[in-house]
């Protein structure tokens, strides 16, 4: 498996970081502060974009995708996705989603659980290593670019793109470690995937139990009636 030369990598490093970061702030800024940021204007959004990636761009330690990149490693071709599908949805003003589609978090959070506990020894499967395989790199490169076009025929809200410019940006140019795991996942995107699978877990508990407290009140009030009922056939 060929790997991406490093120039090319701080390159990605620096833009995958402005756009993760303008994503992000543009989505919370009108949550936030909204009266500072009641409703983002077009020229305050370009604005934000611009000012963030002339920062991420800054040489060196000067930048703080430097630092970024030390603690959370490269951003994952997924997660650069969701930034660029965040981006233009902020853009054209549709509303904001902070959570991930419960498909794609219950998935990427046990397929990040089974990659670190791999990574870290607790299970011996070599999953991350096979990552690295020319072979088996392009069959789940292969599955994982018809998962994201399922994704989008079934409109599974922005992962289908994002799952697709993960993989393009991997089968073009091995972005962003050479490894197929790196372009799909990172604890960051993990991290996002498990709360998010998380609290759709709670809400869906939630509404189970709305729905039994409302069964169990029709059933409560049906009593009485159904024994007025047979009261009155008595008589």
């Amino acid at each position: 498996m060929s790997l991406p030369d490093l120039s090319l990598q701080i390159i990605y490093a620096r833009l995958a970081w402005a756009l993760v970061a303008a994503s992000m702030l543009l989505s919370v800024l009108p949550a936030l502060l909204p009266k500072l940021f009641p409703a983002l204007a077009q020229r305050t959004k370009l604005i934000v974009a611009a000012t963030v990636t002339l920062v991420m761009v800054l040489p060196g330690e000067a930048s703080p995708a430097y630092w970024l990149t030390l603690v959370f490693q490269y951003p994952s071709g997924l997660l650069t996705g969701y930034s660029l599908v965040a981006l233009f949805a902020r853009w054209n003003e549709k509303p904001v989603d902070f959570l991930l589609h419960p498909a794609f978090a219950v998935f990427l959070s046990l397929l990040g659980a089974v990659l670190y506990l791999d990574a870290f020894g607790v299970v011996a499967l070599g999953l991350y290593y096979r990552g690295f395989d020319a072979a088996a790199a392009a069959l789940l490169a292969c599955a994982a670019a018809a998962a994201g076009v399922a994704a989008i025929w079934l409109r599974f809200g922005a992962g289908g793109a994002a799952l697709l410019t993960g993989v393009l940006l991997f089968s073009l140019l091995r972005l962003p470690s050479g490894n197929l795991w790196d372009a799909l996942l990172d604890p960051l995107l993990w991290a996002w995937a498990l709360a998010s699978a998380i609290i759709a877990g709670r809400r869906l508990y939630l509404n189970y139990q709305a729905d039994s407290a409302a069964r169990q009140g029709g059933l409560q009030k049906a009593r009485p009636e159904l024994a007025q009922t047979r009261a009155s056939g008595i008589e």
